[in-house]
């Protein structure tokens, strides 16, 4: 299994790299995508993996929105540099999120609109945050058609999805999909996702799938499973099928 949405430095201790790999090898979790928000995030993930060339871990560099009031000509700089140098293997976490504003909307245009540029130069997919953003998210990319990418954390309803579909983007499904409160709309979208457009990721340490008991402190990837094992009840399939497809469209996208 891959896991395609880590926020690595909120789930382990990066000094006890040694159990995290430990636990993921335990899980059957092949590898797993670790997510920069900023570019000293996207920095601390670059400089661990230097020291681990051989982990199953692979990262993203990019701007969060959250984060996008720190954007300028300057990190942009940087972040092409370190791209340059690092090779991840999707900008982002960037996109959109008209929620929270904890940039405001102008800055979070910005920002986005300059990873897409990046995207576009450096021929690497979109890791994509969206929340209350939809419209102008998808009028955005619907300029820019060529470029792949994913919608991490997807949690919208069927006809959210077939909107993302049209822009041929794959779809990340976390551990939201176990929420008995409010995953009523992803339970059915879920049903309509096409085989290679489907992804699985579980956010941590967010997102804990509300399904396992006891009850963890915070979501890991050795949880992945729960997410694989729901989407196959839904959506009529094995599991071992659902590990297939998900393993292959990962690797696909990401070009691991």
């Amino acid at each position: 299994m891959i896991d395609v949405g880590v926020n690595l430095s909120s789930v382990i201790d990066l000094d006890k790299l040694n159990v995290f790999m430990s636990e993921l090898d335990a899980a059957n979790v092949t590898q797993v995508i670790a997510i920069s928000s900023n570019l000293s995030e996207s920095y601390e993930l670059v400089s661990l993996l230097k020291q681990y060339p051989n982990t199953p871990i692979r990262y993203t560099i990019g701007c969060h929105p959250h984060h996008a009031s720190q954007w300028n000509n300057k990190v942009e700089q940087e972040i092409c540099q370190l791209i340059n140098d690092a090779h991840p293997i999707a900008i982002g976490e960037t996109g959109l999120d008209f929620n929270r504003n904890f940039s405001t909307p102008a800055e979070q245009l910005l920002a986005f609109e300059s990873q897409i540029s990046i995207a576009e130069t450096t021929e690497l997919p979109l890791y994509l945050h969206e929340r209350e953003a939809e419209d102008p998210l998808i009028n955005i990319l619907s300029n820019h058609k060529q470029i792949e990418g994913v919608i991490h954390c997807f949690t919208g309803n069927k006809d959210t999805l077939k909107r993302y579909l049209d822009l041929n983007l794959y779809i990340g499904v976390t551990g939201w999909l176990c929420d008995e409160r409010r995953g009523h709309d992803l339970k059915e979208a879920v049903k309509y996702i096409p085989n290679d457009r489907l992804l699985i990721e579980t956010d941590s340490p967010y997102l804990i799938p509300r399904i396992i008991r006891p009850r963890p402190k915070k979501n890991h990837p050795k949880f992945l499973s729960y997410i694989g094992e729901e989407l196959a009840n839904i959506r009529n399939q094995s599991t071992d099928d659902i590990i297939k497809l998900t393993t292959e469209n990962a690797q696909r996208l990401f070009s691991l």
